[in-house]
């Protein structure tokens, strides 16, 4: 096939849906622990990267002995931690104690130097928590006051708090996820998108669209809502529709880190998650 020919069925193909499969410019992350806990931290990381992926997310530690252990670990088998995850249910920045305000902010401030130390450049924080004695206005409130103190520490590690969308009640359309990030008027405040979590109140592909560049990361899993009850099940096999999460990752240029996010593991159970990965980023 000439040149003019190819352009030619290539523009035919593009018209009628048929475009080339191409791979989306994005990573593939997956949790820490989602690997082995009967590995060493060493041999963890090695498996990650032989299964495929290129990037690790892990949660907060306190012993710094592990911080190490972990960074060592990640430099050896050349897989980069992109991530830390900062587990804040317990104390969360909307709480009206300020004894949880101080716990949530001290582990907040852990989380953010746990993410400079492995060379991370974001911390997943949940940001509120709507509950009978919290009002939604009081989660909003309470909790940008509380970030905003967080954002010094933020610049000067170079760490972006990455504040995610779970089922706590709070952010529940996309046009209030991108509000909430826009009124902290600062590059140290983004958004974390779980694909997922929305889709029982939303579509994936509209919150996407919607927040666009205030994405810093992606979570990815899948689900089925049935009688009335949630299932947790493999990628591609749940009500996500995949191919339109495809198109939007693509028009909005999402061009970071997409973390799965399942139960863990063993060597050919990580192999084939990997492998869904990568339908999903190749638009299959």
């Amino acid at each position: 096939m000439n040149r003019r020919n190819f352009l030619t069925a290539s523009a035919a193909a593009v018209a009628t849906g048929r475009a080339s499969v191409s791979r989306l410019p994005i990573k593939k992350g997956v949790q820490l622990e989602m690997l082995p806990e009967t590995l060493s931290f060493r041999e963890r990381f090695q498996l990650a990267r032989d299964v495929g992926f290129d990037e690790i997310e892990c949660a907060r530690r306190l012993d710094e002995r592990e911080v190490e252990e972990i960074k060592d670990a990640s430099e050896s088998a050349k897989i980069r931690i992109h991530s830390v995850l900062n587990r804040s249910w317990k104390n969360p920045l909307s709480s009206s104690d300020p004894a949880v305000i101080a716990e949530g902010l001290k582990g907040m401030e852990v989380s953010l130097r746990n993410a400079h130390r492995y060379g991370a450049d974001s911390v997943l924080l949940v940001p509120a928590v709507v509950s009978p004695e919290t009002s939604y206005r009081d989660a909003w409130e309470r909790s940008q006051r509380q970030i905003r103190k967080l954002i010094p520490l933020a610049e000067e590690l170079k760490v972006v708090i990455a504040v995610e969308n779970v089922w706590n009640k709070f952010l529940l359309s996309p046009l209030e996820f991108a509000r909430y990030v826009d009124e902290f008027q600062s590059p140290w405040v983004r958004a974390y998108f779980d694909v997922a979590n929305v889709v029982l109140f939303g579509y994936p592909q509209d919150w996407l669209s919607t927040l666009g560049k205030r994405i810093v990361k992606v979570h990815i899993k899948d689900f089925k809502f049935e009688k009335g009850q949630v299932q947790w099940i493999p990628l591609n096999e749940g009500q996500v529709d995949w191919k339109a999460v495809y198109g939007a990752l693509a028009e909005i240029n999402y061009r970071g880190t997409a973390t799965v996010e399942l139960p863990g593991g063993d060597e050919a159970y990580l192999r084939e998650v990997s492998r869904r990965v990568d339908r999903i980023l190749t638009g299959v």
